[in-house]
């Protein structure tokens, strides 16, 4: 009957969220019915911006595939341990490490997960045990948020943007009884805010002569990589939240509260080969028959039956985030 043994690793927090400056920390457990033998026990950290272009991006051709390389952030081994044997049962071993070595300033950029963009950081486990048995290995993300003395302090004032939406400020053709009905949409938003805090503002529908069946706001990234003497940009949804639902009382302030998702959302990144920035897109839909026999898709594209604001979004980190790490 043949035997199990399973390696993994558990890092020392259980959002496995670390700062650059400071020491990634846990244990690697391994468990095994039989003592087992092994030549070394190694961990491997890799961190890099992996770049991608999608075929059709921009007009991109195929044979930009696999031109653009990743740009590496970090890369080392620990040796943490020698050859020799496990004992059967659980084993755990702990390590430490820094990811910046002393007196190299890297550029540490904040794990991200986009479309054609994902930096991310990942920490391997290898155990090889020689040619005629089946090396052990695990692996798993941690999380990379700016070091502290880097980040500003506390509190950043919003920048708050004025809008206002009406049938003339749109770039699209609309429906000729919203046209000429006419509508006007006012209210602020805050372009400039913390990560940990939500995209806060107001909203108010001073006048629409056809009803309205929605509002919503939409998060967007937009990510651009430069391929050879061109930029590639391509803007994708992150998150939709509805901000009324049905034909809302004129003059009524309605609230804006939107909830950043950690993961898909970073610091606003402007770096050499490439950028992440954001966007924040208001859509208001009309009632049309129109709109019921048309498929959804893009809920962000410009539609006969729906007006549209986008604005900018940059966003920061502050010192106060990332205090209460568990």
């Amino acid at each position: 009957m043949a035997t199990s043994t399973t390696v993994n690793i558990k890092l020392s927090r259980s959002n496995r969220i670390y700062r650059s400056s400071e020491p990634v920390e846990g244990r690697i457990v391994i468990k095994s019915a039989t003592s087992i033998s092994h030549q070394a026990i190694r961990l491997s950290v890799n961190g890099s911006v992996n770049l991608q272009v999608r075929g059709g991006s921009a007009g991109i051709i195929e044979s930009f595939y696999g031109v653009i390389k990743p740009i590496q952030i970090v890369k080392k081994t620990i040796e943490v341990g020698s050859s020799g044997k496990i004992a059967a049962g659980t084993t755990e071993i702990p390590f430490s490490f820094n990811l910046r070595e002393p007196g190299i300033v890297e550029k540490f950029y904040e794990t991200f997960h986009g479309t054609n963009i994902n930096i991310q950081y990942l920490l391997t486990v290898d155990i090889p045990r020689g040619y005629l048995h089946k090396p052990l290995s695990a692996t798993v993300e941690f999380i990379i948020e700016s070091s502290r003395v880097d980040l500003p302090e506390r509190p950043i004032p919003p920048e708050l943007v004025i809008f206002y939406i009406t049938q003339d400020t749109q770039r699209h053709p609309l429906l000729p009884e919203i046209k000429t009905g006419g509508f006007r949409v006012t209210g602020k938003l805050a372009t400039q805010c913390s990560l940990q805090d939500p995209l806060s503002g107001e909203l108010t529908v001073e006048a629409s002569s056809v009803p309205i069946t929605s509002i919503d706001i939409h998060l967007l990234r937009v990510e651009s990589i430069i391929v050879g003497e061109r930029i590639v940009t391509e803007t994708s949804l992150i998150q939709s939240t509805q901000i009324a639902d049905g034909d809302v009382c004129r003059n009524m302030t309605l609230p804006i509260y939107v909830v950043l998702p950690r993961l898909l959302m970073c610091p606003s990144v402007f770096a050499g080969p490439f950028s992440v920035e954001f966007k924040v897109c208001l859509t208001i839909s009309f009632k049309s028959k129109l709109a019921k026999a048309q498929p959804k898709s893009d809920p962000t594209a410009p539609r006969l039956w729906m007006a549209l604001e986008r604005l900018p979004l940059e966003l920061v980190r502050t010192k106060r985030e990332g205090m209460f790490l568990c």
